[in-house]
């Protein structure tokens, strides 16, 4: 009987570990990759500003998309934000370039897009300092914005980012955009999520997909049509900003 009692015993520390081990792993992957998660430092995301949308793109430059989005974004008048992935930077300067030129932000999502939320130290600085210097030689000034690739971050991420001048982007509303051949859809799913966003009292940020991270010349069609149809469904009830809109000081 106290054999028994001893391996009960046992059994339920085991558990009880497991537990706490899972619970903990629960815990980093929320604050890990959670948009809305604060736990691991402050992100812009959407301020209490309901009325406002910033449009967002991801993982260009994309000399296969990219060039028409533009043209959508000048025939709308708006401006957005393009976080690119700095070895696509390398090889289309002057794609980014011309969208510097047009007056959208540029923003560093990493060199080749891996999770920083699990990536070594060492290799997270190069990933942000090697992106940043790249983008930064082809437009001529220094970079402000930084998106984790997936959302994924830690404090050191958050950190360096800091120390190379550069404001850590989230988001309040994404879709599988990369994935889903409709438009139409792309559009209406991000549109429950501005009437969502907005019954809470906050603006929203948009992302959507110019590129893609695994191959430089993806076909992100659906996505720039969707930006387009965004834009012309929320452009007489919305105002579109950039987010440097909502990073001034004070």
């Amino acid at each position: 009987m106290a054999m028994l009692s001893r391996v009960t015993s046992e059994i339920y520390g085991l558990l009880g570990s497991a537990t706490l081990l899972g619970l903990a792993a629960g815990g980093y992957t929320y604050a890990a990759m959670w948009p809305a998660s604060r736990l691991f430092g402050p992100a812009l995301t959407a301020p209490p500003r309901p009325g406002e949308l910033a449009l967002t793109f991801d993982d260009g430059p994309n000399p296969a998309c990219t060039p028409r989005l533009l043209d959508v974004l000048a025939s709308h008048g708006v401006r957005a934000a393009f976080f690119h992935v700095g070895r696509y930077a390398q090889a289309e300067p002057l794609l980014v370039r011309r969208i510097a030129e047009a007056g959208h932000v540029i923003g560093n999502h990493s060199w080749s897009h891996p999770n920083l939320a699990f990536t070594s130290a060492a290799d997270v600085r190069e990933q942000l300092v090697r992106t940043s210097d790249t983008l930064a030689q082809i437009v001529g000034q220094p970079v402000r914005y930084f998106r984790p690739p997936f959302g994924g971050r830690r404090p050191y991420v958050l950190r360096v980012a800091r120390e190379l001048g550069m404001t850590p982007v989230l988001w309040n509303a994404i879709t599988n955009d990369w994935s889903e051949p409709s438009a139409d859809r792309i559009a209406q799913s991000h549109m429950r999520k501005i009437h969502r966003n907005q019954r809470r009292g906050y603006a929203t940020t948009i992302v959507l997909h110019d590129g893609g991270h695994l191959v430089l010349n993806a076909n992100r069609d659906p996505s720039v049509t969707a930006a387009d149809l965004l834009i012309s469904l929320c452009k007489h009830t919305h105002k579109f900003v950039s987010l440097d809109e909502w990073n001034r000081p004070g």
